[in-house]
């Protein structure tokens, strides 16, 4: 197993996770951007409201884009169990 192939493999992985977080974080950080405008217009100061909105944000975007996020995983799974015999174990 050569250093090539761990680096290109970590980065793979990273690449993977980071293409699976990436519609939840958004979608969190823009309802969270929403509700701070809101907040700051109305001068509404309370911790816990932002909290509830983003659950359900998050929630949804599971609903949408979690065939998605499961078909990335599996290819990546995929891949990994493809080059197995290349390990050299």
């Amino acid at each position: 197993m050569s250093h090539d192939f761990v680096l290109s493999l970590a980065r793979d992985a990273i690449w993977t996770t980071l293409m699976i977080a990436a519609p939840l974080l958004i979608l969190s950080l823009t309802v969270g951007l929403g509700i701070s405008i809101f907040q700051a217009t109305t001068q509404i100061q309370e911790q816990t409201l932002t909290f509830v909105p983003k659950i359900v944000a998050v929630f949804l975007g599971i609903l949408i884009f979690g065939s998605w996020m499961l078909t990335m995983i599996v290819q990546f799974t995929n891949q990994v169990f493809a080059q197995l015999g290349s390990f050299g174990l």
